[in-house]
């Protein structure tokens, strides 16, 4: 049954003058389909620059939004229409423009888990691989930071000499990890070392050999001549790892660390998009353009 609808998902896609994007953390079956794996920020690149007609985003919505944002003459699918970021639904317009007048000589920044309306407020987006360079980049002292509280408090410690204000938002996923089970494996495992994502509270952060994004980590621990990793992050990205490191064991706290909405995405749901060409992404032009504007400083102060 597998192999019978990779082989209609791969007919359609063609037809289609499609191509399939799958975020890390998607299921291993959707990573293995797709035409590029990535980050937020190099899938957001792929979107930007491909030559494709229609594009199957296979992560949540803020990342098709983005595609669509980046690109509004290509169709953009996301396969489940409710595969969304609680995280990114945490800030809200009315929120974010009060911070604006209450702080009005600061730069406002937003990760890129957040949404189009968001987006339209703020000056610059971020991804975890690429905020240090774009604050590095920015001349303000003051930086509103939203809506990732973790995130945005792992960049303050890099940049001591400008002022956060940070919105009070986090992921649901990292975290639930506590720092015992960090803790319990590292004494199990005495030579492992910890890769964390920046979304961990500090506690976890505190515990990690290495803090990155998720390119960051698996190029991390492909490139250590250690054997033994803790991934702390979202449990799709073993696929990855072990691919690339055959050799090589990871453990994740806990036993498992999963993200039900990036989970959502199955091969069936690829092949229906692509047939039906459902989940269509829109966006109201005037929002677009205004979010446009901080994707595309993202991608210029990057460089």
């Amino acid at each position: 049954m597998t192999a019978d609808i990779r082989e209609k998902i791969l007919k359609l896609k063609k037809e289609r003058n499609a191509i399939i994007l799958a975020h890390l953390y998607q299921r291993p079956e959707i990573q293995e389909i797709a035409d590029a794996t990535g980050d937020s920020y190099y899938l957001s690149k792929v979107a930007r620059d491909c030559e494709q007609d229609v594009i199957v985003f296979c992560g949540v919505k803020f990342m098709a939004d983005s595609a669509k944002i980046l690109s509004p003459h290509k169709t953009v699918l996301l396969p489940v229409l409710d595969a969304g970021c609680p995280m990114a639904e945490m800030a809200d317009t009315e929120g974010v423009q009060r911070l604006k007048e209450e702080h009005p000589n600061a730069t406002v920044v937003c990760y890129i888990n957040s949404t189009t309306e968001v987006k339209a407020l703020c000056d610059v987006s971020v991804t975890s691989s690429s905020a240090d360079k774009i604050i590095s980049n920015i001349e303000s002292d003051e930086i509103i930071f939203l809506p990732d509280r973790n995130l945005g408090g792992y960049i303050a410690e890099r940049f001591p000499d400008k002022k956060f204000i940070l919105w009070d938002g986090f992921c649901i996923t990292h975290v639930r990890v506590e720092p015992e089970e960090v803790i319990e494996l590292k004494e199990k495992i005495e030579d492992a070392l910890v890769l964390a994502h920046p979304e961990c509270e500090k506690e976890i952060r505190d515990l990690a050999d290495f803090i990155g994004s998720t390119s960051h980590i698996i190029d991390y621990a492909t490139n250590s001549d250690k054997k033994n990793f803790i991934i702390v992050t979202e449990e799709g990205i073993l696929y990855e790892l072990k691919k690339r490191n055959p050799d090589k064991n990871f453990y994740i706290p806990g036993g498992s660390m999963t993200c039900q909405n990036m989970k959502k995405t199955t091969l069936e749901d690829v092949y229906n998009s692509l047939l039906y060409m459902q989940h269509n992404i829109t966006i109201d032009e005037e929002i677009r353009v205004k979010a446009l504007k901080s994707l595309e400083r993202m991608h210029e102060l990057t460089k």
